[in-house]
């Protein structure tokens, strides 16, 4: 082959490879292009929300408030719904405001009462940090209600506080009994006159003395004593009295009990240790004198000396004395129970007096008064 044609069968050659390889090159470039397809397109723009759509809140009682997502179930600031603000000293449950007192660091449910004071509870609206006291006569155990927060026997009887054993000003025969009632009055067996022991003038009593005499008090009693000096024309008297004790009006039974430590003989119309149903200041007019009561040391009678009966008035012991008058005016005295004297047509003044009511030399007694009460019928 001459120079000149190999020359041209190479130019032929390299032109055919040149077409090869463009060839080549397309077809890889439309290779990539099919392979890329095949894949997942990249991520376009997202669009903004839709302001006129409100967001969606999750979860049970879950609800947009305020542009915040709140539970309305136990959010006090939207409880139950938004907006909706529970009261200070309120919590919310269930979308409920529910009062509570937070007392010494603990969560008090509103009127649980205290456990340390029944007269005390949590009131959130009036206090939320400490225990509010209960109304007055709040009952608070059983016969007790509260008074000024403390738990006590007493009543509360139309509206008004009434001491244990206080009787109602209406009917002396009744009284506040808190173990039987602390709302209403309650019947009492007796109206006490003079308890024992405790100073007689606060209990409405009146001294009438004269020397020699004392007057003294023990655990449950009060005691007289009167005397007379050697040679004396006069002895020692010691009458306690009570004015307005008994309806005189109406039938009554007055009960002593007392015990005689020591009594001289009586002397008519008068005596070292008596009971008197009438008494005119200050020992007596004839009538009171008359029906009065003797006590003897062996025998007990009416001081006029129309009936008497034999006792052992000095023994040592308590007895309980009573005089007993019906609406027919007719009085019976009687010792334990057991009737003693009688007499007809008994008149009172009202007036009561026990002790030693004569000033006559050596009629003298000794005698220790537990108490006196009106019986109630």
């Amino acid at each position: 082959m001459s120079t000149r044609h190999a020359g041209v069968w190479i130019r032929k050659v390299a032109a055919s490879m040149v077409s090869v390889r463009s060839v080549a090159l397309s077809c890889l470039v439309v290779l990539g292009f099919v392979v890329a397809c095949g894949k997942d397109s990249p991520p376009g723009p997202v669009d903004p929300p839709d302001a006129s759509v409100p967001e969606q809140c999750d979860g049970g009682g879950a609800a947009r408030c305020g542009g915040a997502c709140v539970n309305t179930e136990v959010d006090p600031v939207h409880c139950g719904g938004c907006d909706n603000a529970c009261a200070s000293g309120q919590s919310c449950e269930a979308g409920v405001c529910v009062s509570r007192c937070q007392i010494d660091g603990q969560q008090v449910d509103s009127g649980a009462v205290n456990a340390a004071n029944a007269c005390e509870q949590c009131v959130p609206e009036t206090s939320a940090t400490t225990w509010t006291q209960r109304a007055d006569g709040t009952q608070c155990a059983s016969g007790q209600v509260c008074s000024a927060g403390v738990c006590g026997p007493k009543c509360f009887i139309d509206g008004v506080l009434h001491a244990e054993g206080e009787p109602n000003p209406a009917n002396p025969c009744q009284a506040c009994l808190p173990a039987t009632s602390t709302t209403q009055w309650s019947a009492r067996g007796s109206i006490p006159l003079l308890v024992g022991g405790a100073d007689i003038t606060a209990q409405g009593w009146t001294v009438v003395p004269q020397s020699p005499y004392s007057l003294t008090y023990g655990a449950d009693y009060v005691r007289l004593e009167t005397s007379t000096n050697t040679g004396a024309r006069t002895s020692g008297q010691l009458l306690l009295s009570k004015a307005n004790a008994i309806d005189g009006t109406k039938p009554f039974k007055l009960q002593v009990t007392m015990q005689v430590e020591s009594a001289s003989r009586h002397n008519q119309l008068d005596s070292g240790a008596a009971i008197l149903g009438s008494f005119t200041p200050t020992v007596g007019n004839s009538v009171d004198r008359a029906q009065m009561i003797y006590l003897d040391s062996a025998a007990i009678g009416w001081a006029d000396d129309t009936q008497s009966a034999a006792f052992s008035v000095v023994d040592g012991a308590y007895h309980v004395y009573e005089l007993s008058v019906d609406a027919a005016k007719v009085a019976t005295v009687s010792i334990d129970g057991v009737a003693k004297l009688t007499r007809n047509n008994f008149t009172t003044n009202g007036n009561i007096a026990i002790g030693d009511q004569t000033n006559d030399p050596n009629v003298d007694g000794v005698t220790r008064i537990k108490s006196v009460e009106l019986l109630c019928p």
